[in-house]
């Protein structure tokens, strides 16, 4: 147990590294913990000997050189992304100017985006940025993956979310929210205008694993000047199909060594 709660603290410790605070004393570790310098000292000595995090000038430390090298591992090796990439290539060249395909996955009770790709023209904003998390409740991106949640996981996020689920407009109760995220499984995809980010209209598809377990969701983020039902309507089975082979690649995939000839096009 003892080394359990060690563990714990230790991941809390570098779980203190945020967009929002990026910058850490000893001393200031020490207190959001809730222990003694010499303790988070020894923290922080354990993350700076892995590399997870480095100290800067006046004392201060901040994440280091190894979420570098995990993060280009995740770009050569992470399945769903490599089995995205070649199928997000060809979709968006289907898509109007202005238009972004996002390719998203769950993230605990967020959604975090790990890959997007632009189209021709002039772009308007588009929130979800690679490691971003993103709220759950807001945007086909996100809505596509909460409506094939199982509902032992529906229920809970239903108990804690309540007030931010109903100004969502998924209703006040959990019966209105089960039928509204019945109603998004039935339709395959989910629309949404202006959720996240005004100007763009959103349309998800879902991403299951071998077990039919979501995982994520492959979305087009649309400029609203140029998307209307027409355009849904044609790109809808295109996202669908493009979804659906993700899959197939994915699942299929063996987990062995990325050949040199990966290597070389992750680079």
């Amino acid at each position: 147990m003892a080394s359990e709660s060690s563990g714990d603290r230790l991941l809390a410790a570098l779980a203190l590294f945020t967009v929002e605070r990026p910058q850490w004393t000893v001393e200031a570790a020490a207190a959001a913990l809730g222990v003694s310098a010499p303790t988070a000292y020894r923290y922080f000595k354990r993350l700076t000997g892995a590399g997870l995090i480095t100290p800067i000038s006046g004392a201060s430390y901040t994440l280091g050189p190894a979420i570098i090298q995990m993060d280009r591992q995740i770009q050569i090796s992470d399945p769903m992304l490599r089995a995205a990439r070649g199928v997000m290539h060809k979709l968006i060249q289907r898509a109007p100017d202005g238009s972004a395909l996002l390719l998203c996955r769950l993230f605990h009770d967020r959604v975090m985006c790990v890959h997007q790709v632009f189209g021709r023209g002039p772009q308007e904003p588009v929130s979800y940025e690679r490691g971003r998390l993103m709220p759950l409740f807001r945007g086909a991106t996100s809505k596509i993956i909460l409506a094939h949640l199982p509902a032992r996981t529906v229920k809970s996020l239903f108990e804690q979310n309540t007030a931010e689920i109903a100004q969502s407009g998924f209703g006040q109760s959990l019966e209105d929210f089960r039928a509204s995220l019945a109603a998004i499984r039935r339709t395959g995809l989910a629309v949404s205008h202006g959720e996240i980010d005004p100007g763009r209209i959103g349309v998800g598809a879902p991403l299951f694993d071998r077990d039919r377990t979501v995982l994520g969701s492959l979305s087009f983020a649309l400029s609203a000047g140029r998307a209307g039902e027409a355009l849904i309507g044609r790109l809808a089975p295109l996202l669908t199909a493009g979804a659906r082979k993700i899959e197939r690649l994915m699942n299929d995939e063996p987990a062995s060594q990325v050949s040199p000839a990966r290597l070389r096009v992750a680079r």
